[in-house]
């Protein structure tokens, strides 16, 4: 496991520049990150949706330009976020990230490459071929632990049969966790985000 944790960190960094951005169509849902502020002077950052996990509604969260990486925190002031991954099999609806190389492009080649890596029996051999995946996060606003430092928990079903379920709750995702439907591989990432509104998503410039 230290093995994926080192291989985590150091793909993460990387990805950003080796995988170049394909836009992919939402139908009703947002999907990937969009720029706000002046990204290259350092101003600003990338949005991305996610879901609320208590209530299972949309949110957005902002990582800022400059912020480090990974990012130190004291474990009491680090609350979990996850990432459920989906195989090509899932139904299809519009995931928070989409496409391997994809919309998301700091982290998408990553995680497929997780997933495939830890379970090629549920999502192949090739990580392009992996679909995407959703954040989940929890709100103060709704009960959640919410922090500024986010622990990083990639979840990838045990069979496809379960990935038929669109997870966006804590509930639906302790059921599928609970039940060997699926597993939470620690991905050893700590990094800074915010909440932010819809609107100013919206106002970003898709990658």
């Amino acid at each position: 496991m230290s093995v994926l944790r080192r291989s985590f960190l150091v793909a993460a960094a990387g990805t950003a520049l080796l995988l170049a951005a394909v836009p992919v169509s939402a139908t009703g849902l947002p999907t990937g990150e969009r720029i706000v502020g002046n990204a290259s002077l350092g101003h600003g950052g990338a949005i991305e949706p996610a879901y609320d996990y208590n209530t299972g509604n949309l949110t957005y969260i902002l990582t800022p330009t400059g912020a480090p990486f990974p990012a130190k925190a004291n474990d009491h002031a680090v609350a979990p976020l996850y990432i459920v991954v989906y195989p090509s099999s899932y139904p299809g609806w519009t995931l928070s990230c989409m496409g391997v190389p994809g919309n998301c492009p700091d982290h998408d080649g990553l995680i497929a490459g997780a997933a495939t890596a830890i379970e090629p029996g549920v999502y192949g051999t090739d990580p392009a071929a992996v679909p995407g995946h959703d954040h989940l996060i929890g709100l103060a606003s709704t009960g959640g632990d919410w922090n500024v430092a986010w622990h990083v928990y990639v979840i990838l079903f045990t069979n496809g049969a379960a990935a038929n379920t669109h997870i966006t709750t804590l509930t639906q995702l302790q059921d599928a966790l609970g039940g060997g439907d699926a597993i939470s591989v620690d991905s050893g990432i700590i990094f800074n985000c915010s909440a932010v509104p819809g609107s100013l998503y919206w106002k970003g410039t898709p990658i």
